[in-house]
């Protein structure tokens, strides 16, 4: 696959992804990027702008927690909106990728 192609869908379900990890237990940023390296390998610098987005977006608010090796970490949790979001935004991706999947099963 050309790398830009599958740069482009990884950048396009990447914050469905993190409403996913974020759905199940508040997390900090390290940890969201750590998930997402290993599941989807991307890059831990695409996490932090995509934060600070969802953060202004309303989907995420933050609070500290100390940290015994250092300074206190910044955990994300979903909002109510983000909540919502990530239902939305799980259906569409069902729905899209049924349909891929449907058109990819009538190639031969």
């Amino acid at each position: 696959m050309p790398e830009t192609v599958q740069v482009q869908l990884k950048k396009g379900v990447l914050e469905l992804c993190v409403l996913a990890l974020l759905s199940s237990h508040d997390s900090y940023a390290y940890e969201i990027a750590s998930r997402l390296a290993e599941g989807i390998d991307m890059g831990e610098g695409t996490i932090y702008p995509l934060m600070r987005r969802m953060q202004s977006d309303g989907l995420v608010e933050t609070y500290l927690v100390e940290s015994p090796a250092g300074p206190p970490r910044k955990y994300y949790k979903l909002t109510e909106a983000g909540k919502a979001s990530f239902i939305a935004q799980k259906a569409e991706w069902a729905a899209f990728s049924r349909a891929v999947d449907s058109i990819l099963g009538d190639v031969q």
